[in-house]
């Protein structure tokens, strides 16, 4: 489950630990119901079971939030949403009170995870080896439908109603236990860890259920079938080559012939054996998970290198979109924004024509500008660009070190009042407001900003930060009634969790 690589290297025990919740293998039925969930957890317990986790995932230092792959991460996912409200997998219940919000981890493992209450983790590592976006799709449709099925909640009924809080009491313990390698030792070895690892799991039958619901999904949502088979044959080849924990999903979601043969089966004959058509969008968010998640030095110039070999500029286009797109952000991160620039403009011109893949290049223009501390001419790059995510984060961020806060501020104050979870946002107008010496309005920013990361307490300690400072006078009255109510509000959602310990 744990973004961070010190996790993994816990041999598997607590990946997807939340996925599993310690439930043994002996325990699974020999058929999932059709009708109903099977659970005694409801529906808000198990939201906020996952919000505990979630928030633990929000501080660990592999979260991230990246504008760029996490707007094309959305995209997918809300496609998948709509095709499983059309096909009445996922009831209006569960789409209302679940939270349906993928976390993204810069960890270079192939892993991806559904925790209780709608809250699904996807690394990078996972991303950057997918082919086309309908692999990426048939891993998340899958994910989802684990989520719409309630298989954690009915995994926890079966196993013996232990209590969920303290499931989520263990689980969180695992996260502290990764942050030192003794302790997570001692961790294996404790009886809870032998049951954890039992159960570490889903069922086959479950398995199966979620590969069979997650392919009419994404076929509903309108990606290609064979991205399942593609994605299945990629992980089985990966398990025969005796995986050394860079694949933990294949703990979680082990592959076997039967799997693979049965979605082989499901597919119509026209689309058994497709070619598929060059994605630029799909090759950059591959190039740029690559270079995301963290390598180091040698790594960031092997991406450099790759894009000057002499066969480069004979292999495809896609790759080569996903290639220099790479390299260019590597120069960037490598402190080269010459060298960067020059491969950026090699990639608008492979990628001409495609609108979609252009608008990357031009952001990756932009974005390597502010990074060599250049934020005007960032701004500049892309003043009128279409008011995308990537777009107004990063022009606000250049807009603010370049003396036009009160233009960010305007334009983020809109948009947060639309996307009200949107931390990143919130702390780049905590920044604006700052610029423009509006201290109360930066510290409310702030604090709905750790509001958002469901960290209460941070949120809370803000807001009364605010509220003494508006006690002392000369204070912007309205803002000071929002921050009175938003602080009421948050202190009843501590008091709630107070009471759930």
């Amino acid at each position: 489950m744990k973004f961070s690589a010190r996790f993994i290297r816990s041999r598997g025990l607590i990946a997807s630990l939340a996925l599993a919740l310690l439930v043994t293998p002996t325990l699974a039925p020999a058929q999932l119901p059709t009708l109903g969930d099977g659970s005694d957890m409801t529906s808000s317990a198990e939201r906020k079971l996952g919000e505990k986790i979630a928030a633990e995932l929000f501080r660990d230092p592999d979260y991230i939030d990246d504008p760029v792959i996490d707007e094309y991460v959305l995209g997918i996912w809300t496609r998948l949403m709509a095709g499983a409200r059309a096909r009445g997998e996922l009831s209006p219940e569960l789409d209302e009170r679940f939270a349906w919000q993928v976390l993204v981890g810069k960890d270079r493992t192939i892993n991806a995870f559904a925790l209780p209450g709608g809250w699904l983790g996807l690394h990078l590592g996972l991303l950057s080896v997918t082919a086309t976006r309908d692999e990426l799709a048939s891993v998340l449709a899958h994910e989802l439908s684990h989520v719409t099925q309630r298989h954690i909640s009915r995994m926890m009924t079966q196993q013996s109603r232990q209590a969920p809080l303290l499931m989520a009491a263990l689980i969180l313990s695992a996260i502290a236990a990764s942050k030192n390698a003794d302790m997570g030792q001692a961790l294996i070895v404790g009886s809870q860890a032998l049951a954890a690892q039992q159960g570490l799991n889903f069922s086959r039958d479950m398995e199966r259920e979620a590969d069979r619901i997650g392919l009419g999904v994404a076929t509903q949502a309108g990606y290609e079938p064979q991205g399942f088979v593609g994605m299945f044959e990629k992980l089985q080849q990966a398990s025969r080559l005796n995986d050394n924990g860079s694949f933990p999903y294949l703990r979680t979601h082990p592959m076997n012939i039967e799997r693979i043969a049965d979605m082989r089966s499901r597919l119509p004959e026209k689309a058994r054996a497709p070619v598929p058509e060059p994605d630029l969008v799909h090759a950059i968010m591959v190039g740029r998970s690559r270079v995301m998640s963290n390598p180091g030095v040698d790594a960031l110039r092997g991406l450099v290198a790759e894009s000057e070999s002499s066969t480069f500029a004979s292999s495809g286009r896609a790759r080569q979109a996903g290639g220099l797109y790479a390299a260019a952000l590597a120069h960037s991160k490598l402190r080269d924004p010459q060298a960067a620039t020059r491969v950026a403009a090699r990639l608008a011109t492979v990628v001409a024509g495609d609108a979609a893949a252009l608008r990357l290049a031009r952001l990756l223009t932009a974005e390597i500008a502010f990074q060599a501390g250049d934020p005007a001419r960032a701004a500049q790059q892309l003043d009128g660009a279409a008011p995308g995510r990537p777009e107004l984060i990063l022009a606000s961020q250049a807009q603010v070190m370049s003396g036009r806060a009160a233009e960010a501020a305007q334009k983020l104050q809109t948009w947060v009042a639309v996307h009200p979870k949107d931390a990143q946002a919130w702390q780049v107008l905590a920044t604006a407001h700052t610029a423009l010496g509006q201290t109360l309005r930066a510290i409310r920013a702030e604090a709905e900003s750790r509001v958002a990361h469901l960290d209460y307490k941070a949120a809370m300690d803000r807001f009364r930060s605010a509220q003494e400072i508006a006690r002392r006078g000369g204070a912007d009255h309205i803002e000071a009634s929002i921050i009175d109510s938003r602080a009421r509000q948050v202190e009843s959602l501590l008091r709630e969790q107070a009471l759930e310990r």
